[in-house]
């Protein structure tokens, strides 16, 4: 079969089978050209909300000055992201799959994300004020809300509009406006936000930030309420061939027994617990970089914003890499470990960097923790989708994001803690060292590639795993 499959007669009949609704004997499949312009407006809405995830914890002292809180209230501006992800995935999930059986669950998905992105937005607006500090912990919690949504429907996203030699790139795409959006926090805000000598010049430029951030967040949903589609008239792919037909017969989403399905599925609990520490890592690095930061070296705000910028930046490039490798070889497994074990290199050469409180080094370093760790994400979306094929994509990523959420809070109040009582190089390495169990789990996965096996057939699966 070619790469590029246009308005072309494909065979099916390998993918029939008595327990699942029959395909015509021929279907077509086509990527669409708009498929761009869908992933476009997919990351933009990303990239809006995830700007405002670190907006506060890389200034902690201008937001502890100006609201009279501690250190550990503003850490929670970012930790309010994962904490919202464990009560609010499974509803999310739920919707997301209920209204894909009726044919419009991305859009309405993507509706939802900008929209809650906006209102959040807007409550913040009103935050400015030292005693509404309450108003800005509102503010991101719908937000984060909104993350929920959007987050769980990239690997949606990328299998419904592109072929099967193209997923994984546009997934990395499609994650690009996540890391982007965090990169543009960590330059943007210690450039607008100064540490002035009186709150109400601090407050000036919060209000400035803040209306922008509305503004920009409001064009972007009227933007997608406009113009994003829910999906192709042809699917793109023998997978989402099968999946269509599904729905056409008639076959409803058995949400429950989908997840009671992934919890049993040992490759796929595995992959959660792995991604689970990469991903509740990252998280945990990017919230508390203005405080391991802080330790080492004087002037440190910009500093710490130009570090968060690169390790954000590469980690996009990573990404899109590691994607495009996945796309051209499907060596989903190799891949995966090879990013994970240079992850924990990454981590422990950071580490030995700020203590050695070298400008030259840290950036060095930042750069190859970056690139892997930031890489890692979309690679463990597209591993956690082969595994789990033909479960919905939406329910599959849902689950995903459970472990590093809950992880990500433990190990970010965790790492704070250590550094008080062992100090940050030891602190650190304690985490590489969790960094490393990750690994050892993601070599205990074994190579169950479903969705490549229905896009291609058994054929290719066979070769694959000799």
């Amino acid at each position: 079969m070619s790469k590029q499959v246009d308005y072309t007669l494909v065979p099916v009949k390998a993918l029939e089978e008595p327990s699942k609704c029959k395909l015509q004997e021929d279907t077509r499949v086509k990527v669409y050209p708009r498929r761009w312009l869908m992933l476009l407006m997919f990351s933009v809405c990303l990239l809006v909300n995830c700007v405002q995830w670190i907006q506060y914890a890389i200034i902690p002292q201008v937001i502890t000055r100006y609201y009279n809180v501690s250190t550990t209230l503003v850490d929670f501006t970012s930790i309010i992201y994962l904490v919202i992800f464990v009560p609010a995935i499974f509803p999310a999930s739920y919707i997301l799959d209920r209204l894909a059986s009726l044919l419009m669950g991305l859009r309405w998905a993507t509706l939802l994300g900008a929209g809650l992105t906006a209102l959040g937005a807007w409550m913040k607006v009103w935050s400015v004020s030292p005693d509404r500090f309450l108003i800005t912990l509102l503010g991101q919690t719908v937000v984060g809300l909104g993350q929920v949504f959007q987050l769980t429907t990239s690997p949606r996203m990328a299998a419904v509009w592109f072929g099967p030699d193209q997923v994984a790139t546009a997934c990395s795409i499609g994650v690009f406006g996540n890391q982007f959006g965090v990169a543009l926090g960590f330059l943007v805000v210690p450039l607008i936000i100064k540490n002035h000598d009186t709150l109400l010049d601090i407050g000036s430029d919060l209000s400035f930030m803040f209306y922008t951030l509305a503004g920009i967040s409001s064009i972007v949903f009227i933007i997608v309420l406009i113009f994003f589609r829910n999906k192709p008239p042809l699917p793109p792919s023998l997978g989402q061939a099968l999946q269509r037909a599904t729905a056409r017969e008639g076959h409803k989403n058995d949400f429950l027994g989908s997840i009671k399905r992934l919890l049993c599925n040992s490759n796929y609990t595995i992959h959660l617990v792995a991604y689970g520490i990469n991903v509740g890592m990252y998280n945990t690095v990017c919230t508390l970089l203005g405080q391991l930061i802080e330790i080492r070296f004087q002037d440190w705000e910009q500093f710490a914003g130009r570090i968060g910028l690169l390790i954000v930046l590469v980690g996009t490039a990573g990404s899109m890499v590691f994607g495009f490798i996945l796309d051209k070889t499907h060596k989903y497994k190799e891949t995966t470990l090879a990013v994970y074990i240079l992850t924990v290199l990454g981590m422990v050469g950071f580490s030995f960097s700020l203590a050695s409180e070298s400008r030259l080094l840290v950036y060095i370093t930042a750069v190859l923790l970056g690139f892997f760790m930031g890489g890692y994400m979309p690679v463990g979306f597209e591993v956690g989708s082969e595994l789990t094929y033909p479960e919905p994509e939406g329910t599959a990523t849902g689950m995903l994001f459970i472990p590093p959420s809950i992880l990500g809070v433990v190990f970010t109040l965790l790492y704070s803690w250590l550094i008080g009582v062992i100090g940050d190089l030891w602190a650190s390495l304690v985490f590489a060292g969790i960094l490393g169990i990750g690994a050892i789990l993601t070599a205990c996965i074994r190579k169950d590639y479903r969705r490549l096996t229905a896009n291609t057939g058994p054929k290719h699966r066979h070769q694959d795993l000799n």
